[in-house]
C-alpha cells in the first residue's frame, strides 16, 4: 500500500485486526523487567475469549517480567501493516487451563505444552489495540481503548 491509496475505514481496520488474530501464528512480545531492562521476543499464540494465550518456559525472561506488573506489548504483522497491542498479562499454569483452551493451542500451533512442568501459558488480556499501515491511518489508528473496542 502507498500513502496515495485511500485509508481503509474504522471497520476494516477492526476485521483486518481479527484476521491477523485468527490465522497469524507468531506475535512480538514486549515486556521489561523490574530494573526496566526490555526483553523482546517472538512467540507463538492463539486467540482465546477475547485474550491472547501464548507459551514460554517459566524461566524465560518474559514470563519472569510478567509478574511484577503484568504490563506487555505484542505486535503483529510487519512495519507496512501494524497491529499493536497493549495489555495486561497474567500466568497460568497448565494444570489451570481451561481444556478448551489447551486444546485450541494444540490445535491452532501443532504442539502442546501442557504437562511440560518448565512451561508456562501466558493470558494477555488487550487494553488498547493500534492499527495502521501508512501516514494516512495514524490518525485513526486506535481500535480499542481501555478494553473495549471503539468501533
Amino acid at each position: 500500500m502507498t500513502e496515495r491509496e485511500s485509508a481503509r475505514g474504522p471497520d476494516q481496520r477492526k476485521q483486518d485486526v481479527l484476521d491477523h488474530l485468527e490465522k497469524d501464528e507468531d506475535l512480538w512480545v514486549s515486556t521489561a523487567s523490574a530494573d526496566g531492562v526490555p526483553c523482546m521476543v517472538p512467540l507463538s499464540f492463539v486467540r482465546d475469549r477475547d485474550t491472547l494465550l501464548l507459551a514460554t518456559r517459566r524461566t524465560n525472561p518474559t514470563a519472569v517480567n510478567v509478574t511484577p506488573s503484568g504490563q506487555v506489548r505484542a505486535a503483529l504483522g510487519h512495519t507496512r501493516d501494524v497491529v499493536l497491542i497493549e495489555g495486561t498479562a497474567e500466568i497460568v499454569e497448565g494444570a489451570d487451563l481451561p481444556t478448551d483452551s489447551g486444546d485450541a493451542f494444540a490445535e491452532k500451533l501443532g504442539w502442546d505444552p501442557r504437562g511440560r512442568p518448565s512451561w508456562v501459558y501466558l493470558r494477555i488480556t488487550p487494553h488498547t489495540v493500534k492499527a495502521w499501515r501508512e501516514v494516512n491511518e495514524l490518525a485513526g489508528r486506535e481500535l480499542m481503548h481501555a478494553g473495549t473496542w471503539l468501533v
